[in-house]
């Protein structure tokens, strides 16, 4: 079914609004909240340790780490490796999967950018890239 345009803005259907909306909760109900996205850009850097990964995303609890990062491994985004050695070691790096990523938080950055420079009041130029 071909979309109606009115007033040069797309108007969707009721179907198609409604597959929008299960498509962005799910994205959300996986990345979402406070944690999730910070802990997964400080592992873009490569593999780290539960300590390293805490210093690095500055505020962050241990005990939100942990469930941060159990839920990240639940879904595909971050790989749990444990070394027996002694002490035991156990460090993180992201998945493949989690380079699908890649676009949304290259777009979340530059809207980031923008929106810090509007609201400090250095008006709303947008972000070279």
């Amino acid at each position: 079914m071909v979309n109606s345009i009115a007033n040069g803005v797309t108007v969707h259907t009721e179907k198609e609004c409604k597959a929008a909306l299960s498509a962005v909760g799910d994205a959300l109900y996986v990345i979402g909240g406070k944690w999730k996205l910070p802990v997964i850009v400080a592992l873009r850097e490569g593999h780290r340790r539960f300590n390293e990964l805490q210093r690095a995303v500055k505020g962050i609890s241990a005990r939100v780490l942990s469930n941060e990062l159990k839920q990240l491994e639940m879904n595909g985004f971050v790989r749990r490796t444990v070394y027996t050695q002694t002490p035991v070691v156990v460090e993180y790096e992201l998945t493949e999967y989690s380079n699908t990523l890649g676009e949304v938080l290259d777009a979340l950055h530059k809207w980031g950018s923008l929106h810090r420079n509007k609201i400090l009041g250095k008006g709303v130029a947008a972000p070279a890239g």
